[in-house]
C-alpha cells in the first residue's frame, strides 16, 4: 500500500491543519514493531483487536477478523477483513462511520479550495449524519482534492440507502487499505504505559 490510499481525517469543527497526503500514524507497541502478518498472527488478541480498530472503528469487525487468526497469508487476512465488512450490522456501520471524519486539504491548498472543501463536508455531513469518506487508493496526491471535491459533489444527490452502501463500500476500501499498510510498516497499536 502506497501513501495515497487513504484521506487522513477531522473531526468537523477542528483546526487541525493536516494534510491529505499520507495514512494516519499508527501507535507502536511499547517493546518495538511486530513484523507484518506473523507479528498479527502472534499478537495478544487485545493487541490485534486494537491494530484493528484502527483501521475501523467496528469492535464486532475487528474480534472477527482477529478470532480466525492465524493467517496464512496477508491476502487471506485482507480477504477476510473485506468479508467481515460486508456482514456489518446497521448499527455497526453507523458507529464505524461515526469515528470517521472529514480531510482537511493539503495546507498549501489555495484558499478557495479549502473553502470548498470545507463547504463540501459540511453538505455532506448535514445530508447524511457522518462524516464523507472515500478511498484514495491509486490517486496520486496532486489529484486527490480534486477527487474529495468530486466524490463529495456526486454523491450528495443520492438517497440516504443509496448513499449508504456507496458509503459502507469506502470504508470497506478504507479499512483495507489502512490495514495493508499497518502490516507492511509492521505496526501494532502501543500499550499506555503507566
Amino acid at each position: 500500500m502506497t501513501s495515497d490510499t487513504h484521506v487522513p481525517c477531522r473531526k468537523p469543527g477542528s483546526t487541525d491543519a493536516s494534510a491529505i497526503p499520507g495514512p494516519p500514524p499508527a501507535p507502536r507497541r511499547a517493546g518495538g514493531p511486530v513484523g507484518g502478518l506473523v507479528g498479527f498472527n502472534a499478537a495478544p488478541p487485545a493487541e490485534a483487536v486494537a491494530l484493528l480498530l484502527s483501521c475501523c472503528h467496528s469492535l464486532r469487525w475487528a474480534e472477527r477478523v482477529a478470532a480466525h487468526r492465524p493467517y496464512p497469508t496477508v491476502d487471506a487476512l485482507l480477504a477476510a477483513a473485506d468479508e467481515a465488512g460486508y456482514d456489518l450490522s446497521r448499527a455497526d456501520l453507523d458507529g464505524a462511520l461515526a469515528a470517521e471524519s472529514s480531510a482537511l486539504p493539503h495546507p498549501g491548498a489555495p484558499p478557495a479550495a479549502r473553502t470548498a472543501l470545507r463547504a463540501a463536508h459540511a453538505a455532506y455531513e448535514s445530508s447524511f449524519g457522518h462524516a464523507f469518506v472515500i478511498s484514495l487508493d491509486g490517486v496520486r496526491p496532486g489529484e486527490r482534492l480534486d477527487q474529495v471535491l468530486a466524490g463529495i459533489r456526486s454523491r450528495l444527490g443520492n438517497e440516504p440507502e443509496e448513499e449508504r452502501v456507496i458509503a459502507a463500500e469506502e470504508l470497506r476500501r478504507l479499512a483495507r487499505a489502512r490495514l495493508a499498510f499497518r502490516l507492511a510498516e509492521g505496526l501494532t497499536p502501543r500499550r499506555s504505559e503507566a
